[in-house]
């Protein structure tokens, strides 16, 4: 399946200042196989070693050799040599291996040359609680998420309707009698969601979704819950985990329009679920929202750190954690679930595509779903709505207050713009068209 991330890889081979090159994200959002693809297409000699097999590469940098010993030793023991020409080192599951992580400074300074990619399962947790020094200035970070609506139609071969998108987002022109198609294909994206594995089972469907097999995600959300055992300090600890996790529905649901500790039960406290959370975020099974004060760039600068929401990192975890069944999705009948789980969708849709998830919140009981920075055009509110009627009194009173060069309305509409409102109509499967 074709992943826009390929192209950050080719960015990252082709920089003058060589620094290893670690991919972080979600468990099965497809890290590993997309970076054998480009290891493979890219370079001219390849190795890939998973550390939870090679041990004795675990072994090796757990001695207390010097760098340069165990530099030596790793190209004799993977017998390959990873200085030469047109090479490229892959090492899958590097959390395994602290003193590896490690030494990637090492590698960095002495031997620049040297093309190193890295990738692991909860990478991120074994970061944020790393023993040894993490090589600060001397890794490349690069974030992978589920596959976003685009790529998801180009897997269904609808680059044709994909640039029918694209055409009319720019001129904020109808799609005509295609906007039911791509509606229709938007909704069998909420029922897949983005992870490769689930968007191939649909395939394999055959225009069939009734037969789609949910026993896909239902694997993945038991995975994730087995990964909750990992890196954590005890049984406790992985049960704040969890329980945090199965009451997103809830929090998204409250009107305080916040994640709130007291949903998970009636006597947390945010100094005891303050680490459980990290986790989550540190995982990638969840993305945070934080709310910002003054919408005013740099937005970052204006953040309430104590003030956010808390969304599943893939749409179609969600509608299997709610059970939303296939024709519950398929006909549009998710009822209590249907505007959280659009927002949700939107939520993953501006990660992918790079953006911070922000939102306001303000007085009167108004809100705006998302706030992105663009570059032209300042700062830019987002509200979400699940159905065509967008009637609603938060972007007005944002107007009000601020007066951005234009607001954005996501909804089941077709495009358009009201010069009269100052909106512009972006339908739910245009999302990936918003840049910054």
């Amino acid at each position: 399946m074709k992943r826009k991330i390929y192209n950050d890889l080719l960015e990252w081979k082709n920089t003058k200042n060589f620094k290893p090159l670690m991919v972080l994200g979600v468990r099965q959002c497809g890290k590993t196989y997309i970076i054998e693809e480009f290891c493979k297409n890219e370079f001219k000699h390849y190795k890939k070693i998973n550390l939870l097999q090679d041990s004795d590469v675990v072994k090796l940098y757990a001695s207390d050799d010097s760098s340069d010993k165990k530099y030596n030793d790793l190209k004799i023991l993977l017998n390959f040599d990873f200085d030469q020409e047109d090479s490229i080192l892959f090492i899958d599951e590097i959390q395994v291996s602290e003193e590896l992580i490690s030494e990637l400074k090492y590698f960095n300074e002495q031997h620049s040359n040297v093309r190193i990619i890295c990738a692991g399962s909860l990478l991120g947790v074994k970061l944020s609680k790393l023993k040894k020094s993490f090589p600060v200035g001397k890794v490349t970070r690069l974030y992978m998420y589920p596959m976003d609506f685009e790529e998801f139609l180009i897997a269904f071969d609808q680059e044709s309707l994909l640039l029918k998108i694209k055409e009319c987002y720019k001129k904020n022109e109808s799609m005509g009698i295609l906007h039911k198609t791509a509606v229709d294909y938007y909704r069998r994206y909420l029922l897949s969601g983005g992870m490769p594995e689930s968007i191939k089972a649909l395939i394999e469907c055959k225009d069939d979704y009734y037969n789609y097999d949910l026993s896909t995600l239902n694997d993945m959300i038991e995975d994730y819950k087995n990964d909750m055992n990992h890196h954590v300090l005890n049984s406790n600890e992985t049960l704040k985990i969890r329980n945090i996790y199965d009451s997103l529905p809830s929090q998204l649901q409250n009107a305080s329009k916040k994640f709130q500790y007291s949903v998970i039960t009636d006597d947390a406290k945010s100094r005891e679920y303050a680490s459980p959370l990290s986790w989550l975020v540190e995982s990638s099974m969840v993305q945070q929202c934080k709310c910002v004060k003054r919408p005013e760039k740099p937005l970052l600068g204006f953040v309430d750190n104590n003030v956010f929401k808390i969304y599943y990192s893939d749409v179609g975890i969600f509608n299997r954690i709610v059970n939303n069944d296939i024709r519950t999705i398929m006909i549009d009948d998710m009822k209590i679930y249907k505007g959280i789980i659009t927002e949700n969708y939107v939520a993953n849709q501006l990660k992918a595509i790079g953006f911070d998830l922000l939102y306001w919140k303000g007085s009167r009981d108004s809100k705006v779903d998302f706030l992105i920075s663009t570059m032209n055009d300042g700062v830019i509110p987002i509200e979400v709505k699940a159905e065509e009627n967008t009637q609603s009194k938060s972007l007005k009173v944002y107007n009000e207050l601020y007066h951005p060069k234009y607001m954005i309305r996501i909804s089941l509409k077709d495009f358009g713009y009201n010069l009269e409102t100052n909106i512009k109509s972006i339908p739910l499967y245009a999302v990936c068209c918003i840049q910054k």
